[in-house]
C-alpha cells in the first residue's frame, strides 16, 4: 500500500469521525424546536451537546486540512467548484455557533426563540448541504482537463443530490434522537424515543431509494461499496429493532455504524478517484494526479502517527467527563 492510498484512507477516516460526531450534533439541533416543549427542555437539549459541539467541528477542519496537504488539487477543485455551496454552509455554521453563545444573553422568550430556530436552521442547512456535496462526489461533476469545475451552484442541486441531502438530514436526525435518549431522562427522553421511531421509517425509505438510484446511475458498483451498503442497510434495520426494545446504547451504535458504512461506501466507490468528471473519465481526479509530493506525504505521515492518537484520547476523555444524563433538576438557570 503506497502513501497515496494511506492518505486516502486517512481522509476517509476523518470524514467518518466527523459525520459520526457532528451527525448527532446536527441531529440535536434539527430536533431542538420539536423536542423542546419549553425553555427548560430546550436548555437541556443544548446542554447535551454544549461541551462537545465545537470539538466535533474540528474534525471537519482536520479533514479539510488533510485534503489540502495530501491532495491539493482535490482540495482546490472541490473548494473552488463548490464555493457557493460551501459558503452557504459556512454561514449556516456561523449562525449556529453564534446562536449557542447568544441564546442565554437575554431571558425574553422572543430572543431565545430566535436563536433556537437559528440553531435549527444552521443544523438543517449544514446537514442538507453535506449530503448534496457528498452525493455529487460520486455522481460526478463537470471537471475539465485543467482540473477545474466548470459548472455553478445550480447543477449541484440536481434531484439525485437533493435526495442525498434528505438522506443525510434523516440519518442525522435519527442519530440525534438516539443521542438525546442516551443523554437525557424523564419526559424528554420519552419524547425523543417516540420521535425517533417516526424518523426511522422515513430514513429507511429515503436511504433505500438513494442507494438503489446510486447503484443504477453511477459507476460506484464495486465490491467494497456493495459490502458497505449492505452493512449500512443491516445496521439501519437493526436500529429500528433496538430502538423499539429501548436498548438505547445499541440503537445509537447502529446509527453510528450506518453513517460510518455510508461514508465507506462513498470512498470505496470512488477509489482510486477522488472526484469524478462527468465530461470525460480521463479528466477525473485520482489519488495520484491530485496528490502532493512523496516527501510531503512522508512528513505528514510521521506527524499523523504522533498526534492523531493524542487527539483521539483527549476527545474520548472529554466525552467520558460529560457522560452523565441530564434532566430538569440538573439544569441551571440561564
Amino acid at each position: 500500500m503506497d502513501l497515496n492510498t494511506v492518505w486516502f484512507l486517512l481522509v476517509a477516516v476523518l470524514f467518518i469521525g466527523f459525520f459520526f460526531l457532528e451527525g448527532f450534533d446536527y441531529g440535536v439541533g434539527i430536533l431542538l424546536p420539536f423536542l423542546g416543549k419549553d425553555d427548560t427542555d430546550r436548555r437541556i437539549l443544548i446542554n447535551t451537546i454544549g461541551p462537545v459541539w465545537d470539538g466535533n467541528e474540528v474534525w471537519m477542519i482536520t479533514a479539510g486540512g488533510a485534503m489540502f496537504a495530501a491532495f491539493p488539487h482535490w482540495y482546490a477543485t472541490m473548494f473552488s467548484g463548490f464555493y457557493l455551496a460551501l459558503l452557504l454552509m459556512l454561514l449556516a455554521l456561523i449562525m449556529r455557533g453564534v446562536s449557542f453563545e447568544f441564546r442565554s444573553k437575554d431571558r425574553r422568550p422572543a430572543w431565545r426563540s430566535l436563536w433556537d430556530w437559528s440553531i435549527f436552521g444552521g443544523s438543517l442547512v449544514s446537514a442538507l448541504l453535506w449530503g448534496i456535496a457528498i452525493s455529487n462526489l460520486f455522481r460526478g461533476v463537470a471537471i475539465g482537463a485543467d482540473m477545474q469545475y466548470s459548472g455553478g451552484l445550480l447543477p449541484l442541486l440536481n434531484p439525485f443530490s437533493l435526495l442525498g441531502g434528505l438522506v443525510f438530514v434523516s440519518l442525522f436526525s435519527l442519530h440525534g434522537a438516539n443521542f438525546v435518549c442516551l443523554k437525557t431522562k424523564g419526559e424528554l427522553r420519552d419524547r425523543a424515543h417516540a420521535l425517533g421511531s417516526k424518523i426511522w421509517l422515513g430514513a429507511v425509505l429515503l436511504t433505500v431509494l438513494f442507494v438503489i438510484w446510486a447503484f443504477l446511475t453511477t459507476d460506484i458498483v464495486r465490491l467494497g461499496a456493495i459490502l458497505a451498503a449492505l452493512v449500512a442497510a443491516v445496521a439501519l434495520l437493526a436500529e429500528g429493532w433496538f430502538h423499539k426494545q429501548r436498548q438505547e446504547g445499541w440503537a445509537f451504535g447502529m446509527t453510528s455504524l450506518t453513517i460510518a458504512s455510508a461514508v465507506v461506501m462513498v470512498f470505496a466507490g470512488l477509489y482510486p478517484r477522488v472526484m469524478i468528471s462527468s465530461l470525460d473519465p480521463a479528466y477525473s481526479l485520482t489519488i495520484y494526479n491530485a496528490s502532493a509530493s512523496p516527501y510531503t506525504l512522508q512528513i505528514m505521515t510521521i506527524v499523523a502517527v504522533v498526534f492523531v492518537p493524542i487527539v483521539l484520547i483527549y476527545q474520548g476523555w472529554s466525552y467520558w467527563v460529560f457522560r452523565q444524563r441530564l434532566g430538569r433538576e440538573d439544569t441551571l438557570e440561564y
